[in-house]
């Protein structure tokens, strides 16, 4: 495993309590950073900061919830330092159903949850890294967010939407050294898909040329390097991890 040099920084990632979350941290963890988990499973959260060890601590917060991540920024900053690093990995899959029989209550909620509640935790953390003229962000988006997936309209929608929403902060940002950019990862085995059918599991295993499933640990592998100072010049840009199935 290459190294990546995030000495002295310090990193929230959002779902970091389990899946590719709880990859990326431990990774960024590895590479020398600080790492603040924000989950809002508190059990979970519990098990992973205490299996992460010294270097990760966590706050149990909705990011639905604006005056919460206004809150729990603060204390952040306070307790462990000025946040250089932001991975929004926090989201949901949502039901599984076509576009008809979907329900409104549920696309409101995937939608909020995976579009909006990355937004607000942008919304909360950006004033501070412009103050400091640095800053590394990597919002996660899906293959879904490029080219849809059947029965998956909400996911789908809101993941593309998390890409728009990338490409525009990445430009407003780009005169003060703080990268924008957004990965689509393809599936992987995490609890995300518990919402899903079998069927629907196995027809997304059947678009992926590699013929498997995303590993945690490759996602977390490029957010590093996205996260890290080398990263000097890419921003508002989109990083595949589809294992061929999208080519752009």
């Amino acid at each position: 495993m290459n190294r990546i040099d995030l000495e002295g920084q310090v990193a929230v990632v959002t779902g970091g309590a389990q899946g590719i979350g709880l990859a990326i941290a431990r990774r960024l963890i590895d590479s020398g950073a600080r790492v603040s988990l924000w989950d809002v499973n508190a059990a979970l959260l519990a098990e992973a900061a205490g299996m992460l060890g010294p270097a990760a601590s966590a706050k149990t917060v909705d990011i639905t919830d604006l005056p919460a991540l206004e809150r729990v920024h603060a204390e952040v900053e306070k307790e462990v330092g000025p946040i250089s690093i932001l991975v929004n990995s926090a989201g949901i899959a949502g039901s599984n159903a076509p576009l008809e029989e979907y329900d409104p209550d549920e696309w409101r909620r995937v939608v909020e949850i995976n579009l909006n509640g990355t937004f607000y935790v942008n919304r909360v953390v950006v004033p501070a890294m412009k103050a400091r003229n640095y800053g590394r962000i990597v919002n996660i988006s899906s293959v879904a967010g490029k080219e849809g997936n059947p029965n998956l309209s909400a996911y789908s929608a809101a993941k593309a939407g998390v890409i728009g929403l990338t490409k525009s902060l990445g430009k407003e940002l780009a005169g003060y050294d703080i990268a924008v950019n957004a990965i689509t990862p393809a599936t992987a085995r995490t609890r995300i898909l518990d919402t899903l059918t079998e069927e629907f599991i196995q027809y997304m295993l059947s678009r992926i040329p590699r013929g498997r499933f995303l590993e945690v640990e490759e996602a977390a592998a490029m957010v590093a390097w996205l996260v890290s100072k080398e990263n000097s010049f890419t921003t508002a840009s989109v990083f595949d991890l589809s294992g061929g199935r999208t080519t752009y």
